[in-house]
């Protein structure tokens, strides 16, 4: 079951932990993908908290939001790129995507073997894909005051099994969150800490989520959905020129 868009809001730009997890998964993901200039960039879920640093360089970016979840417009000071979406039924046109970001999408999904199928079909050849789930080991996914205690958690070979099922080569994957999923006091103090030390030494602290990067493999996945329609929708006006703001 999706979480409600105004919950994932409040945690995310309302709360000090909330913004502390952001800066958290933004800095690991800038490591693997430092920029997308020129490219199409997608989110589905809940993903705008990585979305921000390449508005201003990449050709495209659009923000999916299951319509389980609900929608809210995003950037708020500049033309919105977010969109409601069915979940297995994407309006964006096959091959498309460079890069795509899915958080709080996969592990909350009842239909996870369809998602992932439509995942692989917006991927255009050599697309990758930044997959980003709760920690079955971490606190994190033990503490249902964030999102990352909702859904299914995952360990970083269950995920990367599921991945290849459906045509996806994982290539690589690192940690995040390794602070006390607290807002108190004492443990905010102490999150650049452990955030240091689990990047340094992750074997020590198990980070609350994973972040998988997968490549797209170019044959296609052997699956079962069926669309109704031939041709692929088209990604609404309002969500095709990526421009900069400041949320």
């Amino acid at each position: 079951m999706h979480l409600d868009v105004q919950d994932l809001r409040n945690f995310y730009y309302r709360s000090a932990l909330g913004r502390a997890a952001q800066a958290s998964m933004r800095r690991r993901m800038i490591e693997l993908w430092p920029e997308a200039k020129g490219q199409t960039v997608a989110g589905f879920g809940f993903a705008l908290p990585l979305l921000r640093p390449y508005l201003a360089d990449a050709r495209r970016v659009v923000a999916l939001m299951p319509g389980p979840q609900g929608v809210m417009p995003w950037p708020p000071d500049a033309q919105n790129v977010s969109v409601l979406s069915e979940e297995t039924l994407w309006p964006i046109e096959t091959g498309h995507v460079d890069k795509l970001i899915m958080l709080h999408g996969l592990e909350t999904s009842e239909r996870a073997y369809d998602l992932l199928e439509e995942a692989w079909r917006v991927l255009g050849p050599g697309g990758k894909a930044l997959f980003i789930v709760p920690n079955r080991a971490g606190l994190w996914s033990r503490r249902d005051r964030t999102p990352f205690g909702f859904g299914r958690p995952y360990s970083a070979s269950q995920l990367e099994t599921q991945l290849r099922k459906h045509q996806f080569l994982p290539e690589r994957h690192v940690g995040a969150l390794y602070q006390f999923p607290s807002s108190k006091r004492v443990w905010m103090k102490s999150a650049a800490m452990f955030e240091q030390v689990g990047r340094v030494m992750p074997g020590m602290i198990a980070g609350g989520a994973f972040m998988v990067e997968a490549s797209k493999l170019v044959y296609p996945p052997k699956g079962k959905v069926k669309r109704s329609t031939a041709k692929a929708q088209t990604a609404p006006q309002g969500v095709t020129a990526p421009i900069a703001g400041r949320f």
